[in-house]
């Protein structure tokens, strides 16, 4: 089961104190790094979590700051230290590791998915199927190790103090046929009982619905403990946005809640998925 310590989220924890202290001194960021005689952009990495501040930079800071309280100086120091570790997903060489340093500590998660299953719901013999088709192609190796660090992550739903998920889901993605009827039929069996947990939901937008302001999109929003910021991720096919200006959070939580409601409930969303399931298993018994 994935720790719960992340250093992706420790350095954003970190980045939220910094900047508080640089803004309370009222220097800007070009002031600290020529007092720092380092770039303007290394002071903003470590402000916004983007690159690990050194035990140095941290007591540096410290000193520019006026922090002479030690138990103060040493949380800033203890966030540095934890910031440098590694995160178990770190071994595996994803290349959404950033999404899974910040997902391996969020308290919810709001995700929305207009073509897939989201990851955390996944069978392993879906994942393959998507890894698979995946551009450029994967190896079998590489492929191997998505797909358990995957099932890895999904320990987050079931762990002592799991995460809550929402997911809502456009109908499409319940009739895409992603590695085949036998495929579909477990991957549906698994989003129902998912569904059924007492920390997850899951909803159908369905087809009748007809356009949705989520319909060419798909996203997720991570609520984080404080003091670290709530990021929403944003995939793409050349590469993946995270936002976390308030406005940015504002939009996304509006349309997340409107697509909530658009969507079915959660037990008639169960409905739904046992019906499209029954056509999978009926194909998949034909084809056995």
């Amino acid at each position: 089961m994935p720790e719960v310590r992340s250093p992706t989220v420790r350095r954003r924890e970190l980045g939220v104190l910094l900047r508080a202290l640089r803004n309370e001194k009222g220097l800007t960021v070009e002031q600290v790094a020529e007092r720092l005689l380092c770039s303007p952009s290394k002071v903003s990495r470590m402000e916004t979590g983007h690159g690990a501040a050194s035990l140095r930079d941290v007591r540096d800071l410290c000193d520019l700051y006026g922090i002479t309280d030690e138990s103060s100086r040493d949380r800033l120091m203890s966030l540095a230290r934890e910031g440098k570790r590694q995160g178990w997903w770190q071994s595996y060489d994803l290349d959404y590791g950033t999404y899974v340093g910040l997902e391996a500590e969020a308290v919810a998660i709001s995700d929305f998915q207009s073509s897939v299953v989201p990851g955390l719901l996944q069978t392993a013999d879906y994942a393959r199927a998507g890894h698979e088709a995946y551009l450029p192609r994967l190896s079998p190796d590489q492929i191997d190790l998505n797909i358990e660090a995957k099932l890895r992550r999904q320990g987050l739903l079931t762990q002592p103090e799991a995460l809550t998920f929402a997911a809502v889901l456009d109908e499409a993605v319940l009739h895409r046929a992603v590695g085949g009827p036998r495929v579909m039929d477990a991957q549906l069996d698994k989003l129902i009982e998912a569904a059924r947990l007492p920390n997850v939901t899951v909803q159908v937008i369905p087809f009748a619905a007809g356009y949705h302001p989520g319909l060419e999109s798909n996203f997720n929003i991570l609520d984080l403990p404080a003091p670290a910021p709530s990021v929403v991720f944003v995939e793409g096919l050349v590469g993946s946005v995270y936002l976390e200006r308030p406005e940015d959070l504002r939009r996304y939580r509006e349309v997340f809640e409107r697509l909530q409601t658009i969507a079915l409930s959660p037990k008639d969303t169960i409905d739904v998925i046992d019906k499209i399931k029954a056509r999978f298993s009926e194909v998949n018994g034909r084809a056995g």
